[in-house]
């Protein structure tokens, strides 16, 4: 069934910091342990692992907002320390415990189990056609611990959505650090300011600003013009609407039971990045 798109959206906001432990200090340390030189060497195993020996111009391709030659600084060096197969199992472990260190005794209740087979049943039906990581994940074997089902089913369902939301930066012409500097502006920061671009050597971002200032999407001043805004908010509405196949499986309730179920467990992922 088709569902409102505010609730597809809540699901988002829901499954977003579960997924994303992948990303924390636990899984981090693992992979540093098998011979990772840093935090991003781990982060291209884990995330491009689905993606089995893919050079590093598919990667970029596919994950669509690095800029040029950071995927090629880690991919394919980390295959020479860690197996695609490996880097599954070391990404699913770390994160399984991180998201269990970080919620406490809700790991262990009924309600989670519950959520956890909700969010897996949409996480593993919707189409896969146009979307190479989250097809790369629907590959891999559903973990049996119901914890590790729910990091799983979030990541499936975080990456469905990501997929989906390169074609919506496609379609209306936005290029992989453009996206960035437009989640810049919609957080009320300037580019350079900015984590994943304040990196980029001075003159390579002010080139991506500039051109999108000719296009009308920033102003003089190097903040959101209408035009730019209203970009901004049509490809949100527009990744919303590509995610929401993978709950047409559920019912209303149990959408509506889905939500309930994450709403603590997501607050208490939340709460530990304070």
């Amino acid at each position: 069934m088709t569902h409102p798109l505010a609730k597809v959206h809540r699901m988002f906001e829901l499954v977003e910091p579960i997924a994303t432990v992948t990303f924390s200090e636990v899984p981090n340390e693992a992979f540093l342990a098998l011979g990772m030189r840093n935090y991003w060497d781990g982060y291209f195993a884990g995330r491009a692992a689905p993606l089995g020996l893919a050079p590093a111009e598919v990667v970029h391709a596919v994950f669509y907002n690095f800029a040029d030659g950071e995927v090629a600084r880690h991919i394919p060096w980390v295959w020479g320390k860690i197996t695609p197969q490996e880097a599954i199992a070391v990404r699913e472990r770390g994160s399984t415990a991180a998201l269990r260190q970080r919620i406490g005794q809700l790991a262990d209740s009924p309600a989670l189990v519950r959520a956890a087979d909700l969010a897996t049943r949409a996480a593993v039906s919707a189409p896969t056609e146009g979307r190479a990581l989250y097809a790369g994940l629907r590959a891999l074997d559903v973990p049996a611990e119901p914890v590790a089902r729910l990091w799983h089913a979030a990541t499936l369902l975080r990456e469905h959505r990501g997929d989906g939301h390169n074609v919506a930066l496609l379609a209306h012409g936005i290029g992989g650090t453009e996206a960035h500097v437009l989640l810049a502006l919609s957080l009320g920061m300037r580019a350079q300011e900015f984590g994943r671009t304040h990196h980029l050597p001075t003159a390579q971002l002010a080139a991506v600003v500039d051109g999108m200032r000719r296009r009308g999407l920033v102003d003089a001043a190097g903040g959101f013009t209408d035009a730019g805004r209203q970009t901004k908010e049509r490809i949100e509405a527009l990744t919303d609407e590509l995610a929401a196949p993978a709950y047409d499986v559920l019912t209303a309730d149990e959408l509506d039971e889905l939500i309930a179920g994450l709403e603590p467990i997501a607050a208490a992922t939340q709460e530990t990045d304070h």
